[in-house]
């Protein structure tokens, strides 16, 4: 049975993306000494938080971005036997981009803003 989950207003569901086996020096680290990832995808999102005039403020993160945040932001939840997060939108770091979506654009992965440092 798997169960559907809504997020309200400005809440995500997240879910961690494990980085593999950890090898350090040809030393194995168990998983109760791996720090967890700060990175999963985005599950499920609210309809965005209300404004003071009545509207809704939608969100910047969608279904399926890959996103960072921060080692205590979030709440950790057990649905269906599977580890999930939820936590507000603005308690996510930034969107991932893809080197392979972000090669057209010049200046690599990382938005800096539109500006450009000189030499």
């Amino acid at each position: 049975m798997t169960t559907n989950i809504r997020p309200l207003h400005d809440r995500v569901i997240v879910k961690r993306i494990d980085e593999g086996e950890q090898v350090r020096g040809g030393i194995i680290i168990p998983d109760s000494a791996k720090e967890k990832p700060q990175e999963g995808e985005v599950l499920a999102t609210g309809l965005g938080k209300y404004r003071e005039d009545g509207t809704r403020q939608t969100l910047d993160v969608k279904t399926g971005d890959r996103v960072l945040f921060g080692k205590y932001s979030s709440s950790e939840i057990k649905v269906d036997g599977e580890e999930l997060l939820i936590m507000r939108e603005d308690e996510i770091l930034g969107i991932i981009k893809r080197a392979g979506a972000a090669a057209s654009s010049a200046g690599g992965s990382i938005a800096t803003g539109g500006k450009k440092r000189g030499k």
